[in-house]
């Protein structure tokens, strides 16, 4: 059984909408490829990109102490902040000040404000200018520890929350609960687009940092992806940036009944969407100094340490960065540039950012439904916030949001910008056992450059952040 990593159903999407069409944003829906027969009649699979384990400790556990307890190895947040450079940005006062971060999550956390401030305290971090939690779709019911989506929710809320502060420690954060988890029919994921409407109508922040998806072929048909698109469109036309994490599966994803994988290549939506900025898995490197090294692709299938960490067996099981081609969304004109490596087809990620099971993060949580405490947690929800965290940064240098950076990301790079940093090793390729078969789904190899694993690659975010403030701000 995957230990929380939360699935829910959205069934009846209505058809397109009429805004949706006529706002033709880059990268418009292309005919689907490859639907699964009769998914018209199915669910849709919705799942953050959180991988939650649940052992909690008294204490934050050092490196050296996961890597005895489970023989992987977890990172505090000076280490994170550290690998990215972050030390000399916040020595010249770039640290988020003045501006907001969304996080939008369904429930929520009924802890989340005292974990925030233990976290906090733990580790030496300030407490955020101004912590508001907001539920314009609506209260979540009564938090129940029984209820395995609800303590799921939780956990994620509580790595969205911890680690968009840990980047940004000067920046707001809005977290934005929405009251029903995918699992509720034609509730959720309408619910979540209601919520970031009322976040964009009202102006109430910079960057939104989401950590769900739905794998593609779960979809009846682009319309019906189309019909949701709303709230990005707006974001476009506002100039607020839109994150969202490529899952944790590799080249493959689930389908709608939460356990089966595709045996093909597949992506998932909203990260495929191009007003949509995709944020993969790397995992880091540090010597034995405490110095980082090369960050390679997030890769934990075949570690049998991570995945009895995190799945309770020896796998293997998907345990990777998402990526691969979309088969709604062509190639976006920013794209144009990477045409010899997604063809005519969206290619996922955009960038990528610290996710590995094998180099997890410390967590705080009080939530009921499992044990409270430090739990190490993984996932592209990490990949996620951390990244909303440097865009907050450089919309702080900039002195405005910097709204659909995803140009500006293909331009750096092409230029060779410094603070692109290419993530040369290791692929996405996934296997497992189902059916009573095993089953290998080939991904992509990380190269220098643009692939389907990693993105761009990664960053520096001493360089990064002036440099996309320049370009994405004019």
């Amino acid at each position: 059984m995957r230990v929380a990593r939360l699935t829910a159903v959205l069934v009846g999407i209505c058809g397109l909408t009429a805004a949706a069409a006529a706002a033709a944003p880059p990268g418009a829906p292309a005919a689907a490829l490859a639907a699964e027969p009769n998914s018209a009649l199915a669910g849709v699979t919705v799942r953050p990109g959180v991988i939650h384990v649940g052992r909690a400790q008294a204490a934050p556990p050092t490196t050296a102490d996961c890597e005895q307890a489970y023989k992987v190895a977890c990172y505090e947040p000076d280490q994170i902040r550290l690998a990215y450079d972050l030390p000399s940005l916040y020595a010249t006062g770039v640290d988020g000040k003045g501006t907001t971060i969304v996080i939008v999550d369904s429930f929520g956390s009924p802890t989340i404000r005292n974990d925030l401030g233990v976290f906090d305290k733990a580790f030496g971090l300030p407490a955020p200018p101004k912590f508001s939690i907001i539920t314009p779709a609506g209260r979540p019911p009564a938090y129940d520890a029984g209820n395995s989506d609800m303590v799921g929710w939780a956990g994620e809320t509580t790595l969205d929350v911890e680690y968009a502060h840990v980047i940004a420690p000067d920046a707001s954060i809005v977290l934005v609960e929405t009251p029903v988890s995918e699992t509720e029919g034609t509730h959720g994921f309408p619910q979540i687009v209601t919520a970031e409407q009322y976040v964009l109508k009202h102006h109430i922040g910079d960057v939104i940092s989401q950590s769900f998806s739905a794998t593609e072929e779960t979809f009846p048909d682009a319309a019906a992806v189309d019909a949701l698109r709303s709230a990005y469109i707006q974001a476009d036309k506002d100039k607020v940036t839109v994150l969202a994490a490529s899952g944790d599966s590799g080249a493959a994803d689930l389908k709608q009944n939460e356990t089966t994988y595709y045996t093909f290549p597949v992506t998932s939506w909203p990260d495929s969407d191009p007003l949509v900025t995709a944020v993969g898995g790397t995992q880091l490197h540090f010597d034995a100094q405490g110095d980082p090294t090369a960050p390679t692709a997030w890769n934990d299938t075949y570690n049998k340490a991570a995945n009895e960490f995190a799945d309770g067996n020896a796998g293997p099981n998907p345990l990777a960065s998402g990526g691969g081609l979309s088969i709604f969304f062509s190639r976006p004109s920013f794209q144009n540039g990477v045409q010899a490596i997604v063809g005519k087809h969206r290619g996922v990620p955009d960038i990528s950012m610290s996710a590995a099971c094998d180099g997890s993060v410390d967590t705080y949580g009080t939530f009921g439904g499992q044990a409270a405490g430090w739990t190490p947690t993984c996932g592209t929800s990490e990949a996620t916030p951390l990244f909303a965290g440097i865009v907050a940064l450089a919309d702080q240098m900039a002195g405005h949001s910097l709204g659909l950076i995803n140009p500006a990301l293909y331009t750096l790079a092409s230029e060779g910008a410094a603070g692109i940093v290419p993530v040369t090793s290791g692929n996405n390729t996934v296997s497992f056992t189902q059916g009573g078969s095993k089953h290998t789904v080939r991904g992509f190899t990380a190269q220098k450059g643009y692939d389907l694993v990693t993105g761009l690659g990664t960053v520096n975010a001493a360089f990064f952040v002036p440099e996309l403030a320049v370009i994405a701000g004019h």
